[in-house]
């Protein structure tokens, strides 16, 4: 390995608002991801909690919070529960496919509706088609896009897509995306993390690593539904506690009559 993979340059950004907890500022720590060595360093960088973002791989490092917590799911240890099974059924037709990562216009199109219902103010609305093909062609690791499918005698109409990275020890879900108000597929997104712990058991890696879980954020909540589940503290991976999974909405306030 050379020196500059085994010792890589990192930079911190600037803050900015917080996407999760209003009120705060984030900060993120990141290194460029290059040369041959590129996918040993991001495994590496992935067993401690950074995530990959085109050629950089990037943690949080904001100043007096750390409320951004890395979790992967135990694949081999994964039992879906009674509506996760029931799922899995309803969806069981259709046609799941990894493909070589490289953009087109179906997934494009179908990321703008996924974005548009589900994250209208979000910074990537104004992500332009260029902008999609940096996001899934500008890979130096081994990566993937699942893509889900209706049968073709249904047309085989894309559903559902998800960015994966191999790495050494797991299944890195970058980003997924789905037809988020099609009334015949519901809980597509949860369909599509239960198929990346099906596909890494069935490819015998150990986890499912699904970023961050961010404590006191309703729209993390969803990836507790994974048991079992870990979660990188400051000695290592450990479980996920019940008490972590709990998180508590504020009362609302009553009025006096």
């Amino acid at each position: 390995m050379t020196a500059l993979t085994r010792f890589p340059r990192f930079f911190v950004t600037s803050p900015s608002p917080c996407p999760y907890l209003p009120g705060r500022q984030e900060r993120k720590i990141f290194t460029e991801l290059s040369g041959p060595h590129a996918g040993e360093l991001n495994d590496a960088l992935g067993r401690i909690g950074f995530r990959r973002s085109q050629s950089v791989a990037y943690r949080p490092s904001c100043v007096g919070c750390n409320a951004c917590l890395s979790v992967r799911v135990v694949a081999d240890e994964f039992k879906p529960n009674a509506t996760q099974r029931k799922l899995i059924r309803r969806h069981s037709d259709l046609e799941v496919t990894a493909c070589r990562p490289w953009a087109t216009e179906e997934q494009f199109d179908l990321l703008r509706r996924y974005l548009s219902s589900r994250h209208p103010t979000g910074g990537m609305t104004a992500m332009d088609e260029s902008d999609y093909a940096d996001m899934v062609e500008q890979s130096p690791v081994g990566t993937y896009v699942i893509e889900y499918r209706e049968p073709a005698e249904r047309g085989g109409a894309l559903v559902g897509a998800c960015i994966t990275d191999q790495q050494a020890d797991g299944l890195s879900m970058i980003y997924s995306f789905f037809d988020a108000d099609n009334a015949d597929r519901p809980g597509l997104g949860n369909l599509i993390i239960m198929d990346h712990i099906i596909r890494a058991r069935a490819a015998g890696l150990p986890y499912v690593y699904l970023g961050y879980w961010v404590k006191g954020s309703a729209r993390m909540a969803y990836k507790t539904r994974y048991q079992p589940m870990e979660v990188l503290g400051p000695n290592g991976w450990r479980p996920f506690s019940e008490e972590e999974i709990a998180v508590r909405t504020p009362m609302p306030v009553r009025e006096l009559a």
